[in-house]
């Protein structure tokens, strides 16, 4: 069992689209799917409470395992642990949403943590460490719960949603991404990708060198939240 938590897995490495993650993805879809079938029944109080607060727990406890195994194997850096990635932020941002039930919050992890997590989910960037090893299973529990997270909250709540909440949404991330850049430059990092592209295969790789690649991801981010909204409304129609 040691090596599944070692910082070193010999073992196959992690392939995109292999069984194990093929297998990963299509759980994570049928728990999405089943959340939409039965959604009258996750409307009941008792039946939302429990699946929110569960949600809350696996989030957290995903990431502080997460944080705990990176401090154990001597692996953390501030220039690649801190919680900066969006997919990471949406983590810490879904169990206050959760929590809270706040609609400025949903709204923006609607666009943000969706759009973030299924990135994440498809083109994880998770090198060496394929299935069982820990850090695979901490990494899809993360991403897959905020997947799961922002779905629950848009079938139980009644939040009301227009384009201007697409629109702020794209200024925040822009400021946030500013932000982020001016860190990555001053720390020697690359959180979101902004000074490089990841190690791993990532959607990345088909959007031009950089930075011309910022400037594709930021049309085909614009364009997922158009989608988004779009199904949003569909749905509460």
């Amino acid at each position: 069992m040691q090596k599944y938590v070692q910082s070193v897995y010999k073992h196959d490495p992690f392939h995109l689209f292999s069984a194990e993650h093929v297998v990963t993805l299509a759980i994570i879809a049928l728990l999405a799917i089943l959340l939409f079938l039965f959604r009258k029944a996750v409307k009941r109080p008792n039946v939302s409470r429990f699946l929110r607060y569960l949600f809350v727990f696996l989030l957290l406890g995903s990431q502080i395992g997460y944080q705990i195994w990176m401090i154990a194997t001597g692996r953390w850096s501030v220039r690649t642990s801190l919680p900066l990635q969006l997919s990471d932020l949406s983590v810490y941002l879904s169990a206050i949403m959760l929590v809270t039930k706040s609609r400025r919050l949903f709204v923006f992890l609607y666009f943000v943590g969706i759009g973030s997590s299924i990135q994440a989910l498809l083109t994880p960037d998770l090198g060496m460490f394929s299935f069982p090893h820990v850090r695979y299973i901490l990494f899809f529990i993360s991403h897959g719960s905020v997947f799961l997270s922002c779905l629950l909250m848009a079938v139980v709540g009644t939040y009301r949603m227009g384009q201007r909440s697409l629109w702020v949404t794209v200024l925040i991330v822009n400021v946030y991404g500013v932000c982020i850049y001016l860190l990555d430059r001053w720390i020697g990092a690359n959180y979101m990708y902004l000074t490089k592209k990841p190690g791993g295969s990532s959607l990345l790789d088909v959007l031009g060198p950089w930075p011309w690649y910022i400037a594709s991801a930021e049309a085909i981010t614009i364009a997922s939240f158009f989608v988004l909204y779009w199904l949003y409304r569909m749905f509460k129609k």
